[in-house]
């Protein structure tokens, strides 16, 4: 993992650790669960041991970052796509209960040339089964049509098979975010998943109007974590003159400032 990535993760996770005696402002409709803290400073060193590029200690999780919070894990399956350069895995955490998958974001390498690119995403996939719903092709395919899907379905089949039907928990940073909400979406409607969570960091707007309406009434157990000097949630832009042909974030927001202020909004 590049150095700019590491201190991206370094800072999230040191305003969670600084910001637990600030005060949290929520806004939130009766349908989204309040929003916890501790859960979430435990999925962010998930979603931060995923970018580590020893297979073997991710595996085994005696990495460098497989330590602390999420101690004891078991990863049931490490996904990766070579050809697309995307990665993943599928454990289960014993201290919650729950299934953990964890996806990682753009390399270091490409990172400078993935944030200009993602001004010009233009919206021309048709989310299948939801009218008027649409996405970026790159953002669906990524999850969709790769080699990443198929992996993650068996593993959480193999997962269920030895601890029953527990939670999941889906997470990841800026692009892994992006396939974490995606991901999220297709265990509800596709594999008809109870009691999915998405918590994400970092993570660009991935649809317009229409899908973020229908993502929040399908998986409202669903956090957006950013920071005030994080551009890539405000990618692709929003534009406000045409705010049915633009891209829309899905509801509910953690806002992290560098002060260690914390707002729980709905937008």
């Amino acid at each position: 993992m590049g150095q700019r990535r590491l201190l991206i993760l370094a800072v999230i996770v040191c305003l969670f650790a600084s910001s637990c005696g600030r005060e949290l402002k929520l806004k939130h409709k009766d349908n989204h669960a309040g929003y916890n803290h501790t859960l979430v400073k435990i999925l962010v060193e998930y979603a931060s041991a995923v970018y580590m590029s020893d297979l073997t200690e991710l595996f085994s999780w005696t990495c460098s970052r497989c330590d602390g919070l999420t101690k004891g894990f078991e990863v049931i399956e490490l996904i990766v796509d070579v050809q697309n350069c995307l990665q993943g895995y599928v454990g289960v955490a014993k201290d919650l209960n729950a299934i953990i998958i964890a996806f990682r974001g753009t390399q270091e390498h490409s990172i400078q040339n993935w944030i200009e690119d993602l001004y010009w995403k233009q919206l021309d996939v048709n989310y299948p089964g939801m009218p008027d719903a649409m996405v970026h092709h790159g953002f669906f395919s990524a999850y969709h049509n790769t080699t990443i899907r198929p992996g993650i379905l068996t593993a959480i089949q193999e997962a269920k098979e030895i601890y029953g039907d527990v939670d999941i928990m889906v997470t990841g940073h800026s692009m892994g975010g992006a396939m974490a909400a995606f991901c999220g979406l297709d265990l509800v409607v596709n594999h008809e998943a109870q009691n999915v969570q998405v918590v994400t960091f970092g993570q660009p707007r991935i649809g317009n109007a229409a899908f973020a309406s229908y993502y929040s009434q399908l998986v409202p157990n669903t956090i957006r974590v950013t920071n005030e000097h994080d551009i890539v949630p405000h990618l692709p832009p929003y534009y406000y003159y045409f705010p049915q042909k633009t891209y829309h974030h899905f509801p509910r927001e953690v806002f992290f400032s560098f002060r260690g202020d914390i707002s729980v909004t709905m937008h």
